[in-house]
């Protein structure tokens, strides 16, 4: 039974298409989902779920002496039902639960994880090859640990990934990337949020219960519970209900303090524009890439595939018995319904405010907002230090495939891989142009490896919730964005796609090398340096 991380059902059952919808049109929910009536999911009917948090099954050190902990997980296939009537749904899902259990790991702690292919030889509902390729998205990780396209791991295989965790604190999340079935695999549940701390983090922010995961998806469901797969000509696909943490709508009761929030949208295509309804600010304290220098106070921000905000909301202001919700008043370009203008509820409660941490010492963050962060290298780069510009150009070809620095995948592949988009020296400092000339879409982006700060759009300054460490960016429909970054700190060959993962499939994904010239040896490869091995195979566990 696939569960829902503590819930007793999984939320991931989706129809992509928008039936007889329109982009920015707004349909009823129950005309685009083709559940009965008394199938649809209510509203703010089920209690909000926090996945479980993965323990790993040895805790050693490495042959440095430095922490090394070693986990598991098990990609298969389960049911669930979160839909009325009995209905089930069938579904893929890290150690069969969606969003696969959370990793929770300090800064310098190295990590080992054994990915186990499990699932059948072809999709149940949409019969292609599960081959996975697990990324852990925003990591700095080897080429050959960071789930490049086609560095595959069959069914019924195995392959051993090697996370260094050097980083900064911040919110990362493990997703499928396999090539042209990302959209499908992460779609059918295979996502989950990887957490990052240090010390800095944890003496600022809310720990423990007071720190929570937001994973934001939408779905839409066939007549009979099962997902269906309709991607508008792999322009996209918006579902009409609204998934937090696979749950519809949930309801959080939250105390009169302080709380984090780490809001991942997991969803394939769309794009949201959050708020509170009592139009009252939130803080911005972090990006994709870990803490701002400074607290941004917004009353709403845009949010894209992919991008990870972290927010915290001041419950105190609120009497017991007060209800919130977060709300979503959305973007251009993308498809809306009734009930997408819904997140979920927070439900003020008069139980005692806890003011511990979960040691029992004293917590600060209870009733603190901080407005100075911390910095961070990549904030510090100046656009004085580029020693290249580079203009990539994200458009449809003359034969209709998507593409991203005149490039697409196949151009890759079919180079042997070997044809890429930037080749900066390892340690240089570059500028990066994304012109999106694609008409109306906008396309969000994201760089592998790197953290990069946002410089301009259109010429003009970020957003103020934009001023952080980031991995993703929106470009939207006509811009043109400057990003800066320096490469490292691994040599190698590493992807950069839109992830609009219904485009990124078909074909917008590209690749950079770093530290490379045409002919060096590349012991990095990142198909042939650490193959998947036979799932029998015990040469490499413990």
């Amino acid at each position: 039974m696939l569960k829902v991380a503590g819930f007793s059902a999984l939320g991931m059952a989706v129809l992509g298409a928008p039936l007889g919808g329109t982009l920015g049109g707004a349909l009823q929910g129950k005309e685009a989902s083709e559940l009965r009536d008394q199938h649809f999911p209510k509203r703010f009917a089920t209690a909000f779920v926090k996945p479980p948090v993965l323990r790993p099954y040895q805790i050693t050190t490495d042959a440095d002496g430095a922490p090394l902990h070693k986990y598991e997980v098990v990609q298969q296939v389960g049911s669930a039902g979160i839909v009325g009537g009995g209905l089930s749904t069938t579904l893929l899902g890290y150690s069969g639960i969606f969003p696969g259990p959370t990793i929770d790991v300090d800064q310098g702690t190295r990590i080992s994880l054994r990915v186990r292919n499990k699932l059948p030889l072809v999709h149940p509902e949409w019969g292609y090859p599960l081959d996975t390729s697990t990324h852990l998205h925003g990591s700095a990780s080897l080429p050959q640990f960071d789930g490049y396209a086609n560095d595959l791991t069959h069914v019924g295989y195995k392959k051993y990934y090697q996370y260094p965790n050097f980083q900064p604190a911040r919110t990362l999340w493990y997703h499928d990337h396999a090539v042209h079935n990302t959209a499908q695999n992460a779609y059918s549940g295979l996502a989950a949020q990887y957490h990052l701390h240090d010390p800095a983090e944890r003496e600022l922010l809310p720990q423990g219960d007071f720190d929570v995961p937001l994973t934001v998806t939408d779905a839409m469901f066939a007549r009979n519970g099962n997902l269906a797969w309709d991607d508008n000509s792999h322009s996209g696909l918006w579902g009409d209900v609204i998934l937090v943490n696979g749950a519809p709508w949930p309801v959080m009761k939250v105390q009169r303090r302080v709380y984090r929030f780490r809001v991942l949208n997991a969803s394939i295509s769309r794009s949201y524009n959050f708020r509170l309804s009592t139009r009252d600010a939130v803080t911005v304290v972090a990006t994709d890439g870990g803490l701002l220098p400074v607290a941004k106070q917004v009353t709403s921000w845009r949010h894209a595939g992919a991008e990870r905000y972290e927010v915290l909301i001041d419950f105190s202001k609120y009497k017991a018995g007060t209800s919130v919700e977060l709300q979503n008043t959305s973007n251009k370009n993308n498809v809306d319904y009734d009930y997408t203008g819904k997140i979920m509820r927070f439900d003020v409660t008069d139980a005692p405010v806890t003011t511990t941490r979960p040691d029992g010492s004293p917590d600060p963050s209870w009733n603190r907002v901080p407005t100075t962060l911390v910095d961070s290298d990549v904030m510090a780069l100046k656009a004085s230090q580029a020693k290249k510009t580079r203009r990539m150009r994200l458009k449809k070809n003359d034969a209709g495939i998507w593409t991203l620095g005149d490039h697409s995948w196949q151009e890759i592949v079919d180079s042997g891989f070997t044809k890429n988009v930037a080749n900066p020296a390892l340690d240089d400092v570059e500028i990066w142009e994304f012109e999106n000339s694609s008409g109306g879409w906008f396309h969000p982006v994201h760089v592998h490896l790197v953290d990069f700060q946002i410089l301009a759009r259109n010429g003009r300054a970020p957003f103020e919730y934009e001023k952080g460490p980031k991995d993703v960016v929106y470009v939207g429909e006509g811009e043109t964005v400057r990003v800066l970054m320096k490469f490292g700190p691994h040599r190698g060959r590493y992807m950069i796609h839109c992830h609009n993962l219904p485009h990124e499939d078909h074909d917008m994904m590209t690749q950079f090398i770093v530290g490379m010239a045409p002919g060096d040896p590349d012991v990095n490869d990142p198909i042939e340096a650490a193959p998947c091995i036979d799932d029998d195979d015990t040469s490499q566990d413990d």
